[in-house]
């Protein structure tokens, strides 16, 4: 599959949205990828997971470890197909957590996967749950890779899709500039102080 048919693939689900939008991280962009749009559909999410499967399947590691929300079915969907455990953390009180039981140990080493990476947030918070348990990250994951390369972590990240997007902080963003409404469809909202 190529970079190409991925993106065509959002579009045709109309997962890859074009206007002002406020990810989760508080920056401002004028494209959202909606990965639960394509995921929502099995044989898809299996067609996109088999693909990354490919770029992973010789890494040494029993756990998937997801944030949630949007990382949820895509970490389920990539331990299926190569058959390892799939967990998540979810943001309690502003902070990422293991709930509903989910225990990593000290040893096991842990692949995190992510639908949408832009700033790393989430997955760092992940990792830094992995790190405390003492257990080992081997390998971060995503479905796309938004970040134009200014992440960087410390063990190796393979995301099935890089793409190129433009993202601005609030107070230099051109879209806010020209009045352009801001939407913000994520699943984390940044609090106002």
């Amino acid at each position: 599959m190529t970079d190409q048919e991925i993106i065509e693939i959002y579009k045709s689900h109309s997962a890859l949205l074009k206007g002002h939008f406020l990810l989760s991280s508080g920056m401002h962009s004028d494209t959202y990828l909606q990965s639960a749009l394509v995921m929502q559909y099995p044989f898809m999410a299996e067609q996109l997971l088999e693909e990354l499967a490919k770029k992973i399947y010789f890494y040494d590691f029993s756990t998937v470890l997801s944030p949630a929300i949007g990382g949820i079915r895509v970490g389920y969907e990539i331990a299926r197909i190569l058959r390892k455990r799939s967990i998540y953390a979810e943001r309690v009180n502003g902070e990422m957590q293991l709930r509903r039981g989910f225990k990593i140990f000290e040893g096991e080493r842990i692949m995190v996967m992510e639908d949408v990476l832009t700033t790393g947030k989430s997955v760092n918070e992940v990792l830094n749950i992995v790190k405390a348990q003492g257990a080992k990250p081997v390998l971060v994951s995503a479905l796309i890779d938004r970040s134009n390369s200014a992440v960087s972590f410390d063990i190796p990240f393979i995301p099935l899709l890089k793409l190129n997007v433009l993202t601005y902080s609030p107070n230099e963003c051109p879209l806010c500039k020209q009045d352009l409404p801001l939407v913000s469809p994520g699943s984390r909202h940044k609090k106002s102080d």
